[in-house]
């Protein structure tokens, strides 16, 4: 065996040792012996093989590939064969996770999507550089610093609007009626990802869409509660939730969501492995609305801590939801810090609603179901330009939640 090869061994049974001691560091005390014989054995008969393959493929493939590569395509299938939520973040992966959970990124403040190769502005954020300067939702990024957009690699388009805080940075746009694409020259600021959107609908009724928990989800949407409440001179009828097309995101935001609503009761429970995974939060006192009805809007699209939110709420009889069947993921992920700005994203715990039923590929069916007119023509949704009496959806929370037509219409 080569001395490169012995070496990958060392480094592979290294990190088996290191992940051993990480995951089962409550363990260790007594069953320490146990688990350094299991290494052993896993590196006697097992990694034994993944060497001998990385020999042969060095070797022998018909291109030469370099050996950090090499390891790195090993660590990333292991971890996405074990589940379809489990994965290898590289540094830009691992950075886009640390965005997605506290909210701040230094960059333009472009909400975008990706479709068909073609990065389309969802809507630019305010106060930010891009809404400062006239980039409008629907407009398509072609370029980046006259780097035009690759449609085979069109995420790396995101990555090259991000940078340093007072760096320049050019983005071309094709929009829609001109001719030729329109360039904006802007300096890249820090930017706050909103999560929370309200808006007081009028006759005593306010609406609260989350797209996403965050850090500062739940203080966002508490503040966004509280000012509903003023704007109804403290005569707030009804409140809907919309978490239609809401991925998830941060366990405790969820937690701390559903908790701004309820008295008490279980919010989530969590069964794992490991001490960590295996928790129970329970609601405290202090409902924000002190009561006032709610309805929370769900469909396919709601994930992960959006059931959460959902399961607590319709368990603990505090909302009704309205819509259709949430997309049934009832597990957590950790993500654990490598080397060199790397990190794996790992399944840990999976989480039980309070009655205790596991949701996974199953979803939650919400008590009122309601199929959307257009899925993405939704009251809220950023670039979208539908009004609320044109959302089904919307209007079957709000008839849950008892407003009169009548009185609603005087506000639109």
């Amino acid at each position: 065996m080569s001395l490169k090869v012995r070496s990958v061994l060392v480094l592979v049974v290294g990190t088996v040792l290191g992940l051993t001691v990480s995951l089962g560091s409550s363990l260790l005390g007594e069953r320490q012996s146990t688990q350094e014989a299991a290494v052993a054995s896993v590196r006697m008969q097992d990694v034994q093989l993944l060497v001998e393959v990385i020999e042969r493929v060095r070797r022998e493939y018909v291109d030469v590939i370099d050996d950090s590569q090499l390891i790195e395509s090993a660590i990333r299938g292991m971890i996405s064969e074990l589940d379809s939520h489990s994965r290898y973040l590289g540094p830009e992966d691992y950075e886009e996770i640390r965005i997605n959970t506290t909210g701040n990124y230094t960059g333009v403040g472009l909400d975008v999507s990706v479709e068909e190769g073609k990065v389309i502005v969802v809507s630019p954020l305010d106060g930010t550089p891009a809404k400062r300067a006239g980039i409008l939702a629907g407009d398509i990024v072609v370029s980046v610093d006259d780097v035009p957009v690759d449609q085979d690699h069109a995420e790396e388009t995101i990555g090259r609007m991000r940078g340093k805080p007072g760096t320049d940075v050019t983005v071309g746009v094709l929009r829609d009626g001109e001719e030729k694409p329109m360039h904006f020259a802007l300096t890249r600021s820090e930017i706050q990802v909103k999560t929370v959107r309200s808006e007081y609908l009028g006759g005593g009724f306010g609406y609260i869409r989350l797209t996403g928990f965050s850090d500062r989800t739940a203080a966002d949407m508490t503040d966004a509660a509280i000012a509903l409440q003023e704007q109804a001179d403290w005569q707030l009828k009804g409140l809907v939730l919309d978490l239609r097309n809401n991925p998830g995101g941060v366990l405790d935001s969820a937690v701390d969501v559903a908790d701004a609503f309820l008295d008490h009761g279980l919010i989530v429970r969590g069964t794992g492995r490991i001490r960590d995974s295996r928790f129970e939060h329970y609601a405290v006192e202090g409902d924000v609305l002190s009561g006032v009805e709610m309805a929370v809007l769900v469909n396919a699209g709601s994930a992960s801590a959006s059931e959460i939110v959902a399961g607590a709420l319709k368990e603990n009889d505090r909302a009704h939801l309205v819509g259709e069947t949430t997309y049934g993921k009832a597990s957590v992920q950790t993500v654990m810090p490598l080397t060199a700005g790397r990190a794996i994203k790992l399944t840990t715990a999976r989480y039980l609603t309070p009655s205790g039923r596991s949701i996974n590929g199953i979803g939650i069916d919400p008590d009122f179901v309601v199929h959307a007119r257009n899925s993405k023509e939704q009251f809220g949704r950023a670039g979208s330009q539908i009004a609320a009496d044109d959302d089904n959806q919307l209007q079957e929370a709000l008839r849950v939640i008892g407003y009169r037509p009548v009185e609603l219409s005087r506000t639109q």
